[in-house]
C-alpha cells in the first residue's frame, strides 16, 4: 500500500518531468503567437485575438508554401505507413510462426537494416536511384523509408507473433482456417495495439525524416514539411516568430495523430510487443 507521502512525491516528480518536457514546446508556441520580431515588420501586421497573434500562422503558411510541403509529407507518410505495416505483418508472421530454411539468416538481415544508419547508405542509394531514373520523384523519397520501416516493423511484429497463443492458432487450424485467415482474422485483431504502435512510430519517423528528401529531390513540389521548414529558415534568419509558427504547423499533424491514438499506442507499449 502506497502511503500518501509517497503518492505525493510521485506526483511532484511526474509534474517536474512533465514541465521539463513541455517547456520547449511552450516556448515555441508562445513565440509563434507573439508579435513578429523580424526587422522592419510591424507588430500589427498579423491578426490578433486577445493579444495572441494567430495571424502569424497564416503568414507562415502563405510565405513558406507549407500547404505544398504538408501535402507531400502526408502522401509519403500514408504510403510508407500502409506499405511497411502490411509487409511487416506478413514478414513478422512468417518469421515468428514458421520455420523454414534460411529464416534465421533472413531475420538477421532485417536486423542489419535496423542497425544501418541512413547516413551510411544515402550516397550509394542516391546513385542507385539515379541509375534507375527515380531521383527527384515521389518514389525516391518513399521507397527508402519503406525499406527502413519494414526492417524495424518485421522485428516488432515477429516478437509479438512469437508470443501469440499457440492454442488459439491450433484451434483455428482444427476449424479449417487457412494460414491467411489465421493471420488476418485471428492474430491481427488481438495484435491491434502492437499494430497501432507500429503505425504511430512509422508515421512519426517518416514525417520527421530530413536526410532522404534532402538528398533525393530538388524540386520544390517534392519537398517534405521538415525540408520545407529548413528552407523557410534560410529565408527568415533574423526573426524567430514566423519560424516558430512554421515549426508548429509542421509538428501539428504528428501531435494530432498521437493524441488520437495514444490509448492504443500506450497499450501496445505496456503489453510489451517486444518480449524477447
Amino acid at each position: 500500500m502506497i502511503s500518501r507521502a509517497e503518492r505525493s512525491a510521485n506526483y511532484v516528480i511526474l509534474v517536474l518531468f512533465a514541465a521539463f518536457a513541455l517547456a520547449p514546446i511552450g516556448t515555441v508556441l508562445a513565440a509563434a503567437l507573439g508579435p513578429d520580431d523580424a526587422p522592419g515588420s510591424g507588430s500589427g501586421s498579423a491578426a490578433s485575438i486577445a493579444g495572441l497573434h494567430v495571424g502569424n500562422f497564416a503568414t507562415a503558411w502563405h510565405v513558406g508554401h507549407f500547404g505544398t510541403y504538408l501535402r507531400m509529407s502526408l502522401l509519403v507518410s500514408v504510403f510508407v505507413v500502409t506499405v511497411s505495416v502490411i509487409l511487416s505483418i506478413l514478414s513478422g508472421y512468417a518469421l515468428g510462426t514458421m520455420r523454414f530454411r534460411g529464416s534465421t539468416l533472413l531475420f538477421y538481415a532485417f536486423l542489419l537494416g535496423i542497425m544501418m544508419p541512413s547516413e551510411a547508405i544515402v550516397v550509394p542509394l542516391y546513385f542507385d536511384l539515379r541509375t534507375l531514373g527515380l531521383t527527384d520523384t515521389f518514389w525516391a523519397v518513399a521507397l527508402p523509408q519503406v525499406a527502413q520501416s519494414v526492417a524495424f516493423g518485421t522485428f516488432w511484429m515477429r516478437a509479438y507473433f512469437r508470443t501469440s497463443s499457440r492454442a488459439l492458432v491450433e484451434a483455428a487450424r482444427m476449424d479449417g482456417a487457412s494460414t491467411r485467415t489465421i493471420l488476418w482474422r485471428v492474430l491481427v485483431p488481438i495484435a491491434w495495439p502492437a499494430v497501432v504502435t507500429l503505425i504511430v512510430l512509422t508515421f512519426m519517423w517518416t514525417w520527421n525524416e530530413f536526410l532522404v528528401p534532402l538528398v533525393m529531390v530538388t524540386a520544390e513540389s517534392l519537398r517534405t514539411a521538415p525540408l520545407g521548414l529548413a528552407f523557410f529558415q534560410g529565408q527568415y534568419t533574423q526573426g524567430f516568430t514566423l519560424l516558430a509558427a512554421g515549426a508548429v504547423i509542421v509538428a501539428t499533424p504528428v501531435a494530432l495523430l498521437y493524441l488520437f491514438l495514444q490509448r492504443k499506442f500506450i497499450a501496445g507499449m505496456l503489453e510489451g510487443a517486444v518480449r524477447e
